[in-house]
């Protein structure tokens, strides 16, 4: 599978700065899209959901894929303010962002929540889930840091299967490294991508992981950390905050993979 970055924009732009983003997106990586290398990666950005089909519009005569920073776990209903995966589809959308560490710190998400829109998703659309998991502080400093890891996996996708035609991803994103410009060491990245590998392989067979799952890194990826990270060996990518929303930061990123 090609490696893949993707651009979480949060609740950082209005619509119109949106959409002059999404155009310089574009055109950077339609332009970067001659090169073998950068064709080989996708570029994967999530906008607000007011935002979704105007920025549609300003990607799709490039290689830019869409993607929306969440989704609920019903079709249809009364569910004020919520959004349905058809939508999404509709939207043009194909990857979602399903249990944000910020969702899970400032919504209250729990993984019985997580695993629900993880599910939904697959069951009724073609779009990728990209779920994510990662410690706190205090779970940090416990001796319960990778039974917490591993359980929030498998209860995400706890009774899921996979169809040949479907991909998922887990974005691991060490909650006190967000937003905060700290770095986990890159030897700890790789061994908790290599737990979170092991955790799928022992739901989903090697196989399985090996073709339809990536595990990508989160948490305060910049221009000049990145180097360091995208030489490990189980990073397949990168979800990236901050420093989305500058175009040469995140074609630096991007050019590392």
């Amino acid at each position: 599978m090609n490696k893949i970055i993707i651009a979480n924009w949060k609740m950082r732009l209005g619509i119109k700065e949106s959409v002059k983003l999404a155009e310089q997106y574009a055109q950077r990586f339609k332009d970067a899209a001659r090169s073998a290398d950068l064709a080989s990666r996708k570029v994967v950005i999530c906008p607000s959901e007011i935002s979704l089909t105007k920025v549609r519009e300003a990607v799709k005569d490039s290689p830019v894929k869409l993607g929306a920073q969440n989704v609920f776990w019903e079709e249809i209903g009364s569910y004020t303010g919520e959004i349905s995966i058809k939508t999404l589809e509709e939207a043009g959308c194909e990857y979602v962002i399903i249990g944000h560490s910020e969702r899970r710190q400032y919504l209250l998400e729990n993984y019985e929540m997580i695993h629900n829109k993880t599910k939904e998703t697959l069951d009724h659309s073609k779009i990728t889930p990209i779920v994510c998991v990662g410690e706190s502080i205090e779970d940090r400093e416990s001796e319960k840091r990778e039974n917490i890891i591993i359980s929030q996996v498998q209860q995400a996708f706890s009774g899921i299967q996979l169809l040949p035609n479907q991909q998922a991803i887990v974005a691991y994103e060490p909650i006190w490294a967000i937003g905060t410009g700290q770095v986990i060491r890159p030897d700890d990245v790789e061994n908790m991508h290599e737990m979170i590998r092991a955790a799928v392989v022992d739901m989903f067979g090697v196989d399985v992981v090996k073709s339809q799952i990536r595990i990508i890194y989160g948490g305060s990826v910049d221009g000049k950390n990145v180097k360091k990270l995208a030489s490990l060996d189980n990073i397949d990518g990168f979800l990236v905050g901050g420093a989305s929303l500058k175009i040469n930061e995140f074609a630096k990123i991007a050019e590392s993979l």
